[in-house]
C-alpha cells in the first residue's frame, strides 16, 4: 500500500514539470488547465474491461491534444463489500477541452459508463478539479 502511495505522489509531483508531446488541436486554449479526480464505481466483473477502456481513453485523449501527459495515475481501492472503485488523476490542457470533446471521446465516454454503477447516493462516475500539491522534500 506504501508503495502505491508513493507512486502516486511521484507521478503528482511530476506535474510540475510536465509538458504537452505535441501542441494541442484545440487552438488557442480558451482557459487554464484544470486537474481533475475522476471516481468509477466499477461494475462487479467488469473491472479489467473497464481498466483496458481507460486505456485507450488515454490514448485518444493524448492524439487529440486534449490533455498533458503528466500527471496521469490511475489507481484500484476495494470497497469493505469487496466493490471496486478505479481513482484516475490527470490534467486537461484547458478547461473548455471536455465540454468539446470529439466523437470519439464521446464514444468511449459511454462505454465507461456502461462498467460503472451508482453507489450510496453516488454516481457511478464522479469528478471534479483539484489541486496538485507537491511535498517539499527535506534531508
Amino acid at each position: 500500500m506504501k508503495a502505491v502511495l508513493i507512486l502516486c505522489l511521484l507521478a503528482l509531483s511530476l506535474m510540475a514539470c510536465s509538458t504537452l508531446s505535441h501542441e494541442s488541436r484545440l487552438s488557442p486554449p480558451k482557459s487554464s488547465p484544470e486537474t481533475v479526480l475522476v471516481t468509477y464505481q466499477v461494475k462487479p466483473g467488469k473491472e479489467r474491461e473497464l481498466e483496458d477502456v481507460l486505456s485507450r481513453t488515454w490514448e485518444i485523449y493524448r492524439k487529440e491534444g486534449l490533455v498533458f501527459s503528466q500527471p496521469h495515475v490511475i489507481v484500484r481501492t476495494g470497497e469493505e463489500d469487496s466493490r471496486t472503485r478505479l481513482i484516475e488523476i490527470f490534467s486537461w490542457v484547458n478547461r473548455d477541452a471536455p465540454d468539446h470533446a470529439p466523437p470519439s471521446v464521446k464514444s468511449v465516454w459511454d462505454e465507461m459508463q456502461s462498467l460503472c454503477e451508482p453507489r450510496d447516493a453516488k454516481k457511478g462516475i464522479e469528478g471534479g478539479e483539484v489541486k496538485l500539491v507537491v511535498p517539499q522534500l527535506t534531508k
